[in-house]
């Protein structure tokens, strides 16, 4: 990096916040739905003040809760997730042994069996409290002795969360299943050539599908994943019933971050969608929130988003084969899903884009094959959209609200900004003004409260 420069991960709406605060009754725009009460949170990359990651992904882990109640915003809160590597442990000991709790919960934050846990892939996950103080690792028991993705799953139907791990030393990826009451129960290796970065996978009701893609471990200073053009690219199915066992389907060399969702069509194909990088997308990606790289104009604007294309594989077990499609020519990335449609067939997912000429929160509707955009302009800069249901069991698979955080892109000023997801391109039900800019993160939850 040029000496006296600041690498673009540091700067305007992705500067870290320097300190801890919190305040109450925020300002409303708009009406807040009474339906949403509880938090939402959201986690990101924040390094502590004066410190230099080397990469936008090495950043301690922050959450930033908003406890939304009877139409009101009672507060906003940011704390640090005081992780091992908080305290400085080292996550590799000098005898070779792993420390997973000496790592950055920077990644995701969930909720499940009455856990809120702050999530990164190169660790344990950590519990937090609803007020957002660190209770400490989690390790179910000392029954997990891998890593855990920072994108597990929960079938809506039982309950049950699966995830998986990956690292650099055999076997590189085990997957993992929780039950409804949080009891790590099932543990397979998957066997793959190589230490392979599985950010993400997908689950159907009865598969769970791995990506086996060609960004691979490479011991060097920073981020130590590149792409390795010898590697090959295959989509991995697993019978949820037969843990370990997978048919692979080789694909065309590409990267996935994150997944939208996957089904089981009534032939027995799996319908998979996804943000899928070409070769070249993802190096732009990879270098333009790189200390070393510094891209200006539309290229700084979008090197968050990137120019991944919201894309369909279908796998047909009967042939072997595996085909592609574009859902949509836009970059776009973070897709999401309604919840409860999670492994089942779902109409519509979520996204963010950002062309660098203005930024947008998009649905993708599966059955008509339009897509629609609530745009927001070049100065303001989306998180990932995250879908809160309306109540009722009947209710239509769009009822309800998308809720994201959003910055300027100087990083001046931040909002909760809520949707109605039947009409995402129309106004704003309510945006809450939020006491502080709020870098760009990554990934977050609803927590609703309890049923009375």
């Amino acid at each position: 990096m040029t000496t006296g420069t600041v690498p673009l991960y540091l700067t305007g709406h992705m500067a870290p916040v320097a300190d801890e605060i919190e305040a109450y009754e925020l300002p409303v725009s708009g009406a807040l739905p009474p339906e949403l009460t509880g938090r939402y949170l959201r986690n990101g990359p924040n390094p502590l003040p004066g410190e230099d990651p080397g990469h936008w992904f090495g950043g301690h882990g922050m959450l930033h809760g908003i406890r939304l109640r009877d139409g009101r915003a009672e507060w906003y809160r940011n704390r640090w997730v005081r992780t091992g590597a908080l305290a400085g442990k080292r996550y590799i000991h000098e005898d070779g042994t792993i420390d997973r709790t000496a790592v950055h919960a920077n990644t995701h934050v969930i909720e499940h069996s009455g856990r809120i846990l702050a999530l990164v892939e190169s660790g344990f996950p950590y519990e937090v409290t609803g007020e957002l103080d660190t209770v400490g690792p989690v390790d179910f028991g000392g029954k997990l002795t891998t890593a855990m993705t920072a994108h597990p799953k929960v079938d809506p139907v039982t309950g049950e969360l699966h995830f998986f791990g990956y690292g650099v030393m055999p076997p590189y990826v085990t997957y993992h299943r929780l039950s409804a009451d949080g009891q790590l129960v099932q543990s397979a290796p998957i066997e793959v050539p190589g230490p392979t970065m599985m950010h993400d996978f997908a689950i159907t009701e009865n598969h769970a599908i791995f990506l086996d893609l060609p960004m691979t471990f490479r011991p060097r200073p920073g981020m130590p994943f590149a792409w390795d053009d010898e590697y090959g690219a295959r989509l991995g199915v697993m019978p949820l019933a037969r843990p370990g066992e997978v048919r692979w389907f080789e694909i065309d060399p590409c990267y996935v971050f994150h997944v939208g969702n996957a089904h089981e069509d009534p032939t027995g194909r799996i319908v998979l969608d996804l943000a899928r990088y070409s070769r070249d997308a993802i190096a732009n990606l990879w270098e333009g929130i790189s200390a070393e790289h510094q891209p200006a104009g539309p290229a700084a604007a979008a090197a968050v988003t990137g120019i991944s294309r919201m894309s369909r594989f279908t796998l047909d077990p009967a042939t072997g084969t595996a085909t592609v499609a574009e859902l949509d020519e836009r970059g776009v990335e973070f897709p999401t899903v309604d919840d409860d449609r999670v492994g089942r067939p779902s109409r519509y997912l979520y996204a963010v884009a950002d062309s660098g000429a203005g930024t947008a929160i998009v649905r993708f509707d599966g059955q008509l094959g339009t897509t629609t955009a609530h745009e927001l302009g070049p100065d303001v800069v989306p998180g990932e959209a995250v879908f809160v249901p309306a109540s009722g069991a009947d209710r239509a698979e769009d009822d309800g609200w998308l809720v994201s955080i959003t910055t300027r892109r100087d990083g001046s000023a931040s909002q909760l900004l809520v949707l109605d997801a039947t009409d995402v391109a129309g106004e704003p039900v309510a945006a809450v003004t939020l006491p502080r800019g709020v870098p760009a993160g990554f990934h977050g939850s609803w927590i609703p409260d309890p049923a009375a």
